[in-house]
């Protein structure tokens, strides 16, 4: 039997081909980036519910909402009782996004030890999506990271810097990894001291693999530190989601974002559709002998129960195949 790498030499390509890794940490968004895309306020009873499925599918990161102004996102107004209702889940890692100081004061004092703060690479994008400029967000930033660094609760809480915009910007077009590389090392410079996951997010879904490959592998090299590890966070608007997540965990990535049945999209992207489905990335990690933990079958039955919310756009490609084959 020809192999994949003995059919690519065989057609002349000059390509190298990496190891896939052994294990990659999934990371559930559909509770913060996914339901956040849904107008109408959702029962908080059917978020758990479909919570408590994802857990019982095996997922052991979950963001879990954002701590903003309900005024901003009604729909994220019951984050903290979200977290007040899972918090005796410890083998569950929650995250939840915080805009500035007093959103991670609020999510410190829940419990959350995981803070995801967002910076966009593009000025513009930032500007719309935040009103903010890149000074101002990075002010924004240094305030939360001191007050990460004097958290006087158990185990030292961690923060994840999500950087949208990476590769390609609605307003602007094409982002240069220099861009990246200059606001990430200004960002990295106030996080100084505290454990922290840097995300490249294609926040259009516009990326190609050989884009998302490079940037990680540059970025990866440039930035090489025992406090930082590296995710991605992807759309699937071009049909490229799960490969450009091959792509990343092959150049760095040791954490993929997803949205259990594609749901989710930027209000601030025009054109971008949802996240990539994590039924459809689990798909494929399993096909590589990827180990996540997760089960599909499980996760399955977690992305009907968000594809049956109103209001939600859901994109996933296994869903469309019969239950029957994908067991079999």
């Amino acid at each position: 039997m020809v192999t994949p790498a003995e059919l690519i030499r065989s057609r002349g390509l000059n390509v190298t081909l990496y190891n896939l890794p052994a294990s990659i940490e999934l990371v559930e968004v559909a509770p913060r980036d996914g339901f956040q895309s849904i107008v109408e306020p959702l029962p908080t009873s059917s978020k758990i519910d479909v919570i408590e499925a994802l857990i019982a599918a095996g997922l052991k990161r979950i963001e879990i909402g954002s701590f903003v102004s309900p005024k901003a996102i009604p729909q994220m107004a019951d984050t903290g009782e979200l977290v007040r209702y899972f918090k005796d889940r410890p083998d569950v890692r929650f995250s939840a996004l915080v805009p500035n100081l007093r959103g991670a004061n609020m999510a410190l004092e829940a419990g959350i030890k995981e803070l995801v703060y967002v910076i966009s690479v593009s000025l513009t994008h930032n500007m719309k999506n935040v009103r903010q400029t890149h000074e101002q967000s990075l002010a924004g930033l240094a305030e939360i990271a001191e007050q990460v660094r004097q958290s006087t609760l158990s185990g030292r809480p961690t923060m994840r810097l999500d950087l949208g915009t990476c590769f390609d910007c609605p307003f602007d077009g094409l982002i240069k990894c220099s861009e990246v590389a200059n606001l990430l090392s200004r960002s990295l410079e106030l996080m100084e001291g505290i454990d922290v996951e840097i995300a490249l997010c294609d926040t259009t879904g516009r990326a190609s693999p050989a884009q998302v490959g490079q940037y990680f592998a540059q970025l990866t090299r440039q930035f090489t530190s025992e406090n930082i590890t590296w995710a991605f966070h992807g759309h699937d608007t071009y049909g490229m989601g799960v490969a450009n997540a091959m792509f990343a965990i092959q150049n760095g990535a040791t954490a993929i974002d997803a949205a259990a049945a594609g749901l989710g999209g930027c209000p601030f992207a025009p054109g971008a559709t949802g996240n990539t489905a994590t039924e459809d990335l689990l798909y494929a990690f399993n096909g590589g002998g990827i180990e996540t933990g997760v089960d599909l079958m499980k996760l399955l039955a977690a992305a009907d129960l968000i594809a049956a919310l109103p209001g939600g756009q859901t994109a996933s490609h296994m869903r469309s195949v019969p239950r029957s084959r994908i067991a079999a």
